[in-house]
């Protein structure tokens, strides 16, 4: 199967995204960790797929300020549990935060089985669609800004963006594994 990248330029910094012609594969910052990981062996450079321009658009709205609305396909390649947890990342709402903890909880309430906050954090950190799927605004029980494979300060400037108060979080210390 073939896989279409683009490059877009956004305030935090180059950002790739990649679909399969139909709908949102991919979207890394440039250098993140798990860069690409979900690319195939095919790809093809493609600045003219009217999705990308449409990515493009939700990403500037995003990035001036507004709350833009997901009118575009996103598929991330994973697990059936990672892709569980980020339709549950989905239902964030702009400006809020929720803990790997209560992800896993919901899990339990939709799916009747006990999940761990850290399988939780696994499968949000391997998140394939940064920002569009706000892994962003997961944040560890004790106010740790851990987990953003984009980097901490990448995080803690998409969350002032979204005027979420960071007084209360904190830079997680050296040595955890989220």
């Amino acid at each position: 199967m073939e896989t279409y990248t683009h490059q877009i330029h956004t305030p935090f910094g180059q950002v790739t995204v990649s679909s399969d012609g139909h709908a949102l594969t991919g979207l890394w910052f440039d250098g993140q960790k798990y860069y690409g990981k979900t690319l195939g062996d095919h790809t093809i450079e493609n600045r003219s797929l009217p999705l990308f321009t449409q990515v493009e658009a939700w990403l500037n709205d995003y990035f001036s300020g507004q709350q833009p609305t997901l009118d575009f396909k996103v598929k991330p390649a994973g697990t059936e549990f990672r892709k569980t947890v980020w339709n549950e990342l989905l239902s964030i709402p702009y400006g809020n935060l929720i803990t790997y903890g209560e992800i896993a909880q919901r899990f339990y309430k939709t799916q009747g089985k006990n999940m761990s906050a850290q399988a939780v954090g696994g499968a949000v950190g391997h998140n394939p669609i940064s920002i569009i799927i706000p892994c962003h605004r997961v944040v560890g029980s004790n106010g740790s800004l851990t987990g953003y494979a984009g980097g901490i300060g990448v995080k803690k400037k998409l969350l002032q963006l979204e005027d979420i108060d960071l007084t209360h979080l904190h830079e997680p210390t050296k040595g955890t594994a989220l």
